[in-house]
């Protein structure tokens, strides 16, 4: 039986284009993948953010937040400090819808009730010593939310420096994630 030799530079050839082929077809498929991953983070960033609760003030840390999401009474609500006392303005706030707008905000002594349901007292002082001034009290007007937390050191509606919400801070409805 006669062997037929193949002269071995054309093997060499032969593989080194069939490599450079496999090698471009999984470079398409890559360019495509990377694509779709940044079509998908872009749709991801235009409706969606992260948001981190670095105090206290609520149980969880993280949040998902969803943006131009109008929350209701109870739910988590994402919004930009308007500035002043310890927080520059923008910063990203989380809090809970304590009131919307109709609901009755009133208050006996330093003790805050949202259509006559308690939703915290305010303090005096703030943790460093400085003087609190209590927030507003009244009907909330349209466009306005009354934002609370369970902590008792929360900055929330209960002050001044924060009052009431108006809608054009709300980033959005944000969910806990952990």
């Amino acid at each position: 039986m006669r062997l037929l030799f193949v002269h071995r530079p054309f093997i060499e050839r032969f593989e080194r284009a069939a490599f450079r082929e496999r090698l471009a077809n999984h470079a398409r498929r890559w360019r495509i993948a990377w694509l779709a991953l940044a079509v998908a983070a872009a749709a991801f960033q235009a409706n969606f953010r992260f948001g981190l609760n670095a105090s206290p003030s609520l149980p969880n840390r993280l949040f998902l937040i969803h943006k131009g999401e109008l929350p209701q009474r109870g739910q988590y609500v994402a919004f930009r400090w308007p500035g002043g006392g310890p927080y520059p303005a923008g910063v990203t706030f989380v809090k809970i819808v304590g009131g919307i707008a109709g609901d009755h905000v009133t208050r006996i002594d330093r003790d805050y009730y949202v259509n006559d349901i308690a939703v915290g007292t305010a303090k005096a002082v703030s943790r460093k010593g400085l003087p609190l001034e209590i927030g507003p009290v009244g009907v909330l007007p349209p466009g306005r939310y009354y934002v609370r937390a369970p902590h008792p050191d929360s900055l929330d509606s209960r002050y001044a420096l924060t009052g009431w919400i108006a809608e054009d801070q709300i980033i959005g409805r944000a969910y806990a994630l952990f």
